[in-house]
């Protein structure tokens, strides 16, 4: 269990990283809750928005896209896959013939 200091900590931590824009590696890790070496490997791979210092040795995450990333493979829920199976089989209906379902 995690004591109150600690408890505090992560508090402050959460609070001052809502307030940035522009996340770097730690930060980002905290925020989303993935490892460094995870998200090293997606930058690696260009699957998410990053930016570099002039160097190149920093890389830096705009909160914003960070977020429409993480938000940007939604999944569908039953409810709507049926509805949307339904809606396929009333418009895919064969000619002359019975209704597929």
């Amino acid at each position: 269990m995690e004591t109150i200091e600690e408890r505090l900590e992560r508090i402050e931590r959460l609070t001052l990283l809502s307030a940035k824009t522009a996340l770097n590696m730690d930060d980002m890790a905290a925020y989303t809750g993935l490892s460094k070496l995870y998200l090293y490997k997606l930058v690696h791979l260009r699957k998410i928005p990053f930016y570099k210092n002039p160097g190149g040795k920093l890389t830096y995450f705009n909160k914003a896209e960070v977020d429409r990333w993480l938000l940007a493979h939604r999944v569908a829920t039953r409810e709507e896959m049926e509805s949307q199976a339904a809606a396929y089989a009333l418009n895919h209906q064969r000619r002359g013939g019975r209704r597929r379902l």
